[in-house]
């Protein structure tokens, strides 16, 4: 099971990841305008998932929670992962495709 500090580690990169990609809050692009935007609220939900599953994780190692509660956060946080990383690698193949077009 990860470790708190592993999943801050995580979070920590996800932050920099939508920053370097100019997706921070202060660029202020309303939903719809663009992928960037698209992009952001996909990542944001990824990273809400991964501290929902952190905090039931907490909650069963404090006796407040269900084990049941802890599989299905972690359940969701995998679905939302695998999502991410799907339309990664769909992105990543258009463009090595647009990059073997002849001019």
């Amino acid at each position: 099971m990860p470790t708190a500090s592993t999943a801050a580690q995580a979070y920590a990169r996800l932050a920099r990841l939508t920053d370097a990609a100019g997706l921070s809050k202060a660029g202020k692009e309303s939903a719809g305008e663009g992928f960037g935007a698209l992009l952001k609220e996909a990542l944001g939900a990824v990273s809400q998932a991964g501290q929902k599953s952190d905090m039931q994780a907490q909650a069963v190692v404090a006796g407040k929670s269900n084990i049941i509660d802890v599989v299905t956060a972690v359940a969701e946080s995998e679905v939302a992962i695998d999502a991410v990383v799907s339309v990664r690698d769909k992105v990543i193949s258009a463009y090595e495709d647009i990059m073997k077009m002849p001019i």
